[in-house]
């Protein structure tokens, strides 16, 4: 029961940091701009497309995470606590209703309405799957300890790009039906959430760090 429990806790962590951090409602209004004068199918494609992009570059860090991590030496805690710290800048700014540039810059934006094909770049990289969902990505692979924590967070990045297709490809009536007003309480409402999360991981992270710390001087005393 314990384990169903701890299973069902991360599956809430999971989803709701990945949803928040892609946010695909803030990339609605933008992705309405950079597509201006294309037809509802090419619409629909770039969307899928994008989606799919999303989806392989998450999935390939919740799978290579742990390799990476070895690779640079670097240990869980000083991640957690470094993913933390961009979390909450990134929500502090959903907050302040500001645009992070961890996820998008303005010239980004401006490439992306001046290119043809946006689905890749800036679409799918860095608006939905940035720096900011990578380093997530990457702390809840850190908190698997199972075969079913890598499944529900493998999920998580599934139903959370598929969401994103879902809204990129009503992104005119998206927009619309929240206005610009549903927009900003929506988005302050997600930043409060992710900056909470923020804070739980550099919370863990300093733990981890203490305890790797007691653990090496206990080793060398």
């Amino acid at each position: 029961m314990a384990d169903v429990g701890a299973l069902s806790q991360y599956a809430l962590v999971a989803f709701s940091s990945v949803f928040i951090i892609v946010d695909p409602f803030a990339t609605a209004p933008l992705f309405v701009t950079m597509t201006e004068g294309d037809t509802p199918a090419q619409r629909s494609l770039m969307a899928r497309r994008a989606s799919i992009a999303a989806w392989l570059t998450l999935t390939a860090f919740a799978l290579g995470g742990d390799a990476l991590l070895r690779l640079f030496s670097i240990t869980l805690g000083a991640f957690r606590i470094a993913g933390g710290i961009i979390l909450f800048g990134i929500g502090l700014n959903m907050l302040r209703l500001r645009e992070s540039r961890e996820i998008q810059t303005p010239e980004e934006i401006q490439e992306g309405v001046e290119k043809e094909d946006i689905a890749l770049i800036p679409l799918a990289i860095p608006m939905l799957s940035g720096p900011g969902a990578m380093s997530t990505v990457l702390v809840l692979t850190q908190q698997s300890t199972s075969f079913g924590h890598y499944a529900i967070l493998l999920a998580a990045i599934a139903l959370t790009c598929s969401c994103s297709y879902v809204v990129l490809k009503h992104a005119t009536r998206v927009t619309h039906v929240l206005g610009a007003t549903g927009l900003r309480i929506l988005s302050r409402l997600m930043g409060l959430l992710l900056a909470v999360i923020a804070v739980q991981f550099i919370m863990n992270g300093i733990a981890e760090a203490l305890t790797h710390l007691v653990q090496t001087w206990r080793l060398s005393g």
